[in-house]
């Protein structure tokens, strides 16, 4: 199977050049948006911002649980290579503001006063007089209800085996995991949680690729047009997400690892050999024509939560109440600008039609991409686990966000009551580093294309 990828690779990389896969044009389905303008939006204005929020404090460090057991299937050993490695944060790493977990529970008067505050137990006049019984089943109602709305696992904070991971010394890139495992993961994403019967073949399936042939590709595609534009619309999601992610890896490929340096960039092989038309049977065009969609289902979502980002007693804390504001400041800043973006992705096209079977179908995919988000625990390498978690968990935040409409148009104007809906510093960090990684993928495309255009 390798000598012929090999000699497949041979064959077109002299005309690749002069035919560029990876130029992606036109409209989108299901969208009113075209590639072209998403690459200047992207590229020209978006990208820069949101590359200098993301070295931030706040949004560098994540706090998360790297060793839950795979709960589908009994894994194998972790990745015995070194690349494969995350290294934690020691306690005295990560900023005390952060730790102190206060990020969005108390108005800025109460983050000024946090000592007080914690002395108090963060206790209110009210919650005083409640008894501990009643704290606790209201405490039960609230989590029942953010777990009601979610589309991804999101570790238990309290928990002591989360352990924070400063995602800057901890990039994404390839680390060497592949093979039978790691496509174990993929698969059993695509073949049992994407709405799609057994009977149809998924193009370019390793498990059965010998046998592929164009007619397969040709039934699942006649399949999943048939489906209801929710359902293409996930799967798409999926898709994009898979695509953006094998970007990163050929951008940040491992390309010298001599005794006195490692040399990481491009390489241009490794992504021909994930995206060439020729070479994926017309599949690489149409996985980067996902990943414009995923950067639409996104960019609508961070667009949509700027009402609760722009809460007074929403604060980016660090302990830093300077760089704290200016940081927020950035953020609004972005939120804003994807507000600005013409062409938006339309949500109320999806879960339209007798209520009961919209509720039912907006159910069944919440659940779907839980069990996605779960699925990452099965990852034998500790930074492919890491960053998936992370773009799953912030997916899954944006669908959150896309479909709280009501929750958040209901948001209290006073700090005393209530919030409608709530996200979680997990949940923040999650959706502004998943949508840092998409923009940066689309970004990535432009240097490729210029890397394959300077080719001989």
């Amino acid at each position: 199977m390798r000598l012929v990828g090999f000699l497949l690779l041979l064959q077109v990389s002299g005309s690749a050049h002069s035919r560029c896969f990876c130029q992606v044009t036109g409209e989108l389905d299901d969208c009113a948006c075209d590639v072209e303008t998403i690459d200047g939006f992207n590229n020209d204005q978006l990208f820069p911002k949101l590359q200098t929020l993301l070295e931030s404090d706040y949004f560098r460090f994540y706090k998360v649980n790297l060793n839950k057991p795979c709960p589908f299937w009994k894994a194998g050993n972790h990745c015995g290579l070194k690349d494969c490695a995350v290294q934690p944060c020691s306690p005295n790493e990560v900023p005390a503001g952060i730790r102190s977990a206060s990020h969005n529970k108390y108005s800025a008067e109460a983050n000024e006063q946090l000592d007080e505050c914690e002395e108090a137990e963060h206790l209110g006049a009210v919650d005083v007089s409640l008894s501990d019984e009643t704290r606790q089943v209201l405490s039960d109602w609230s989590k029942h209800d953010d777990e009601a709305e979610r589309f991804c696992v999101v570790d238990d904070e309290a928990s002591p085996d989360l352990q924070y991971v400063d995602l800057l010394l901890n990039p994404e890139r390839f680390t060497g995991y592949k093979g039978p495992e790691a496509w174990q993961i993929w698969n059993s994403i695509y073949e049992e949680n994407c709405f799609k019967p057994f009977s149809i073949k998924r193009p370019l399936n390793p498990s059965v690729f010998q046998s592929s042939s164009g007619s397969e590709g040709s039934a699942f595609y006649s399949w999943l047009e048939g489906q209801c534009v929710e359902k293409r619309a996930f799967y798409r999601l999926v898709s994009g997400l898979h695509a953006s992610i094998n970007i990163h890896l050929s951008a940040r490929y491992l390309l010298d690892d001599s005794w006195f340096q490692k040399k990481w960039g491009h390489n241009v092989s490794e992504f021909r050999q994930r995206f060439d038309s020729e070479l994926t049977g017309g599949e690489g065009p149409k996985r980067l024509r996902n990943l414009y969609f995923l950067f639409l289902i996104e960019l609508r979502a961070l667009a949509k939560a700027l009402p609760f980002f722009q809460q007074t007693s929403f604060q980016l804390y660090t302990g830093w109440p300077e760089k704290d504001r200016e940081h927020k400041e950035m953020l609004l800043d972005i939120l804003r600008l994807a507000r600005s973006f013409p062409l938006h992705f339309d949500e109320t096209s999806l879960f339209g039609g007798d209520e009961k079977e919209a509720a039912k179908l907006k159910e069944d995919i919440r659940l779907a991409f839980l069990n996605i988000t779960r699925i990452m625990d099965c990852m034998g390498c500790f930074k492919c686990r890491l960053w998936g978690k992370l773009q799953t968990q912030g997916l899954g935040t944006a669908l959150k966000i896309l479909f709280s409409k009501q929750q958040i148009e209901a948001l209290p104007t006073s700090s005393v009551q209530r919030p409608s809906f709530q996200l979680s510093r997990q949940e923040i960090v999650s959706l502004l580093n998943a949508f840092g990684r998409i923009s940066t993928s689309i970004r990535e495309l432009k240097n490729f294309r210029r890397l394959l255009a300077e080719e001989p």
